[in-house]
């Protein structure tokens, strides 16, 4: 280094080598000359963008590099990361502080800690900035770069998290999988405060040996008295007594009951769960861990609340629970503790410590102390009330504090004694605070009271500036209610953000309602807010994901903003909001908080004024959210929506609608329907050139594909999906219809293509469960059973706890890994596993009957893989019905029923041939080979078995274990009936055979004779199998579980064998079949 250090506000570089002492062992040559090169090209980086490199910073080969433009050190890492390093790979984190020299060649301090930390959050070849660092140059970047985020992450030894964006650019890897974090004892999310902690010791003790000998302490007294800022200093001391931390939840803006159990999960980091209550996502994550919650301000839900908190101490043995409230919860088992009056000498020392802060040469002294003593007492040594007092000391000398206190208090106590006295000491110290208020500052007070859970300075001069106060204005007024302690400023995201004093809040909304300005104040506010969500309407934003990261952090103001309209009646404005804000719900996981919104305002659109096309986008809206936990509510909202959108003639409209549709019919198995819906959705969409809205489209539509298990559609819509996504950088749709591509390739055959499309999509963070359970699955068809249970433990670690359904694939995929390996009994425990998870989308999880059956049927459980091959062909499409298709062949085969057999491996071919599942063909081959060979057809046996050898061969897969010795045992007998020429031309002839090929040798062989239009030779197979079934003795519902459909396909077989044979009652069929001369059609 030969200049000095930056100092003052400095943007930090932090870089370290991925996996250096692997390579100083492994590749020493090449790593030696690779870092000639790094810092040859960092030493240019630094002079050319006027850095500064500290001497030596860290540990092994990491670096560090002060700059004094936070876009420079962008610069510099995207040229570090684009230069030809191979093999060092580069984890580089950015943040922007103040900077804290500790001598002329390093630093020290929270700034440079904290980039660190950032840094050891990335992976090789991955750039992560700080959200301070991100929001100075989000409008300064290099060209055609960008920033994605990566949510909020903990930083290692820190106590609170950090919201983390990746630098992206179209020369640089962008899909990295989950950022580092280690999990590590003590982590929490108790909010940053800007003051101390003053005095309280003799409280804190006792508090914090309430919380270790008792699960449920509650912390009661009145507002002000400091029941918060204790119960957080407890938490901070108890960070690491808890292996998974302790976290912290506000409920004090929180009005809906409904909303706090949700509010819990949230602060957990918990997403909403399709098909699970957040109630019951909290006690399932919070089952087995350790962990503390510090619940705040809890005293206007006791009745919702107390029940709640009592199932999850019931249910969750490590939790507990440090409660803030103005009176008992009343729930078994619970600690009440008051919070006192804080002692006179703590008392005195924290107006003191706050005074310091408004006139820091201020001091305590012999001549002042009792002066300032008096003040305390005549406060009743409350802590906000001494706040308030000692932020005066700029403008007011001690005396003039104590008089003005004392004029108030007996102001007070002269009138009304409903208070007790200690409240009317308080509510003196705030009148009294707000008396000394200049008068724009006192309008700028009441005005802030329509403010939720924070606010930024827009926010603040677009709502408080009308009437008398110009919003240029708003900023100096709101500084100083800043000074004077009535306002909090937070500025450690790098972004200041403003909340009033706790305690203040009921105060200025007295203020405003007197004033008259209440209406007013709250219409701004939901004004401000609902056009806040508006920009959500343009997905190709290039800071959309910014975008939405600051809507969500206005969470709590748009629900008051909903609240509004709710309550002047505006039902339009409020299902408008709630559509718009459709991106927040699906994107981050909101599910359940969206279905709320919409459930709000259409269970009273009786009586409100909704217009037709607002409605009927909510409708839309609501379906897709819906569509996990109530297909049948999903698919009607869908219908209305529909109706409506027809009848209104919008075309927008009509392409949201007939979207949702398409989607919610994918999950209910309306297979022929999905696809009417999404052709005309992306018709309309192609013909209004809606290139993002068509990306979309596409990519459900795919998606639906998968869930049908028609791998052609799949294949042919995720490829024109794909190609649209790249091409306009919809970088979201474009992983979705590539993990659908994959999906179509594996069921097709193309087991080397799916493992690569799969194998790409591990990095991307909100795909890589589904895209590891895809991976294993394709290895586990081409035999490599290791790698597909490594893949399958992928998939259950990326999987989010919270995600019962995602961990249920998993589950799923080291299930089949099993299956192939011929592992049983693994295979039906994962099994059972799965089948539990996945079944809280009992529609979504339908699938895996199929496999379910073949578990069964290995496992030598003939009626339960009947069963479960019966449940999957009757609901399932595709794919999954030509597994559960070819599954019961095996079964009727093992129960001596040929002729069902050999019914259900052709119905399996036909199934094959018409969505393109050829990975399924070389079982159903082996299957009609197995049934030709019973019959005596010998070389039509060999044929076909060489033909599913030969199909496989050329996919790459491999036979599953479980079926090996069926098919070596066939080998034998037909080697042993044939001889060794005979069986290998046969054999090889079928081996020759392509998948097309041997589909079309089947299908011609089997095409019937033209049949007569009435009499027993006019019967079709399957009515002949129901006139064998019928003779028998079986009811129409017995018949329908032999035969696999259901008992109105049983009595539509029945109805036209009656047509066709002149009978009509169920008497004289089975007569009739007994005696006829052609029964030996029925019989064979």
């Amino acid at each position: 280094m030969d200049e000095l250090l930056l100092t003052d506000t400095v943007t930090l570089l932090s870089a370290d080598i991925e996996d250096s002492a692997r390579l100083w062992q492994s590749q020493p040559t090449e790593f030696t000359a690779a870092l000639v090169k790094l810092n040859r090209t960092l030493a240019d980086a630094v002079s050319d963008l006027a850095g500064v490199r500290a001497v030596e910073q860290g540990s092994g080969e990491s670096f560090v590099v002060a700059f004094g433009r936070a876009e420079d050190a962008v610069q510099c890492a995207l040229q570090l990361q684009q230069a030809p390093l191979a093999p060092i790979r580069l984890c580089i984190g950015i943040h922007t502080g103040e900077a804290q020299p500790r001598d002329d060649g390093n630093y020290v301090g929270p700034t440079i800690d904290r980039t660190a930390r950032l840094r050891d959050l990335a992976r090789g070849g991955q750039t992560l900035l700080s959200a301070a660092t991100r929001d100075i140059v989000i409008d300064q970047l290099p060209e055609q770069a960008w920033l994605t985020d990566r949510g909020s992450a903990p930083l290692r030894d820190l106590i609170h998290f950090e919201r983390v964006a990746q630098l992206c650019h179209p020369n640089l890897r962008n899909e990295f999988p989950p950022l580092c974090v280690t999990k590590s004892v003590g982590a929490s999310n108790l909010p940053v405060h800007l003051t101390s902690f003053v005095g309280r010791g003799r409280e804190l003790a006792d508090v914090h040996g309430l919380v270790v000998e008792n699960r449920l302490v509650t912390l009661i007294g009145s507002g002000g008295v400091g029941k918060s800022r204790l119960a957080e200093q407890v938490g901070a001391q108890l960070t690491t007594q808890f292996s998974d931390g302790v976290r912290y939840v506000d409920l004090g803006s929180i009005t809906d009951p409904a909303v706090a159990p949700i509010a819990i999960a949230r602060a957990l980091g918990l997403p909403d769960q399709p098909g699970r209550s957040a109630m019951d996502t909290l006690l399932h994550h919070l089952s087995d861990r350790q962990m503390l919650i510090l619940v705040d301000n809890c005293e206007h839900l006791l009745d919702a609340n107390a029940p709640r908190l009592g199932a999850m101490l019931l249910d969750c043995p490590g939790l507990r629970l440090l409660v803030t409230s103005r009176e008992p919860i009343k729930v078994t088992g619970e600690v009440t503790w008051r919070v006192p009056p804080m002692a006179v000498n703590d008392a005195i020392a924290l107006f003191a410590d706050r005074a310091r802060l408004a006139q820091p040469d201020f001091a305590l002294t012999d001549a002042n102390a009792e002066i300032v003593s008096q003040i305390c007492v005549r406060l009743d040594t409350q802590p906000l009330g001494i706040e308030l007092a000692a932020a005066r000391v700029r403008t007011l000398s001690l005396a003039e504090i104590s008089a003005g206190l004392d004029d108030k208090i007996r102001l007070l106590t002269g009138g009304a004694r409903t208070a007790v006295p200690r409240q009317q000491t308080l509510r003196a110290s705030l009148e009294w605070s707000h008396g000394l208020l200049s008068d724009s500052e006192r309008v700028l007070f009441r005005r802030l009271a329509v403010f939720v859970g924070g606010f930024d300075l827009e926010a603040a001069q677009a709502v408080t500036g009308f009437g008398e106060v110009n919003p240029h204005d708003v900023l100096g007024d709101l500084s100083q209610l800043v000074d004077k302690s009535l306002v909090v400023a937070d500025s450690s995201n790098g972004r200041t953000r403003y909340r009033r004093f706790e305690g203040v809040g009921q105060l200025a909304l007295e203020k405003l309602r007197e004033a008259g300005e209440a209406e007013t104040a709250r219409a701004r506010h939901c004004d401000h807010y609902a056009a806040l969500a508006d920009p959500l309407e343009q997905p190709g934003r290039p800071d959309y994901e910014l975008l939405l990261e600051r809507v969500e952090g206005e969470l709590e103001n748009l629900r008051a903003a909903s609240a509004w309209l709710l309550e002047t009646a505006d039902g339009d404005s409020a299902l408008a909001l709630a559509s718009r804000l459709q991106p927040l719900w699906l994107v981050r996981g909101r599910i359940g908080e969206g279905r709320a919104w919409f459930d709000a305002v259409l269970a009273g659109v009786n009586t409100l004024e909704v217009s037709a096309a607002v409605r009927a986008r909510a409708l839309a809206d609501a379906a897709v959210l819906m569509m996990f936990v109530d297909a049948a509510a999903s698919l009607d909202h869908a219908a209305q929506a529909l109706a409506t959108a027809r009848e209104l003639d919008d075309p927008a409209l009509l392409v949201r609608a007939l979207t949702a549709c398409g989607l919610t019919a994918s999950f209910s198995h309306h297979t022929e329907a999905v696809g009417q819906y999404f052709a005309e959705a992306t018709d309309l969409a192609r013909q209004s050139d809606d290139q993002w809205g068509l990306s979309r489209i596409l990519s459900w539509q795919s998606n639906a594909a998968v869930v049908a298990g028609d791998a052609v559609a799949a294949h042919r819509i995720g490829s024109e999906g794909r190609d649209l996504a790249d091409a306009i950088g919809d970088r979201f749709n474009s992983r979705l219809c590539r993990l659908s591509l994959g999906y179509a390739q594996l069921w097709q055959g193309d087991l080397t293509g799916a493992i690569r499309q799969f194998g790409e999509l591990a990095d991307a963070e909100n795909l890589a469960a589904l895209s590891a359970k895809g991976l294993g699955d394709a290895l586990a068809y081409r035999g490599d059973v290791n790698a597909a249970r490594t893949a399958a433990e992928a998939a259950l670690e990326n999987a989010p706890a919270s995600s019962e359904y995602t961990l249920g694939l998993g589950y799923s995929t080291v299930a089949l890994a099993a299956l192939a390996g011929g592992d049983i009994e693994t295979a039906r425990n994962a099994s059972d596993l799965a089948w539990h998870k996945l079944s809280v989308q009992p529609h979504a999880a339908t699938f895996w009957h199929s496999f379910k059956a073949q578990i069964a049927l290995a496992g030598g459980n003939v009626t339960g893989a009947r069963h479960c091959a019966g449940e999957a062909a009757s609901v399932t499409t595709g794919w999954h019905r030509c597994l559960a298709l070819t599954t019961r062949a095996r079964v009727a085969m093992a129960e001596g029923e040929p002729e069902l057999a050999e019914r259900a491996a052709y119905d399996a071919l036909t199934c094959a041939a018409d969505v393109g599942a050829h990975t399924c063909l070389p079982d159903i081959l082996e299957c009609l080979g197995a049934l030709a060979a019973e019959q005596g057809s010998h070389r039509e046996a060999a044929r076909l078995l060489g033909a599913a050898e030969g199909i496989r061969q050329r996919m790459g897969a491999v036979r599953f274990k479980i079926y090996d010795a069926g098919q070596q045992k066939s080998v034998a007998a037909l080697r042993a009936a044939m001889g060794d020429d005979e069986f290998d031309s046969a054999w090889a002839h079928g081996a020759a055979f392509s998948a097309e090929e041997a589909i079309g040798y089947l299908q011609r062989g089997r095409s019937e004779r033209k049949r007569a239009s009435s009499g027993w030779a006019a019967l079709t197979r399957a009515e002949l199998d129901v006139v064998r079934l019928v003779g028998q003795g079986l009811s129409n519902k017995d018949i329908a579980q032999r035969l696999f459909v259901s008992p109105r396909t049983v009595q539509t077989h029945l109805t036209h064998v009656y047509t066709k044979l002149g009978f009509n009652s169920r008497v004289q069929l089975a007569q009739q079949a007994a005696q006829h001369p052609e029964n030996h059609f029925i019989r064979k």
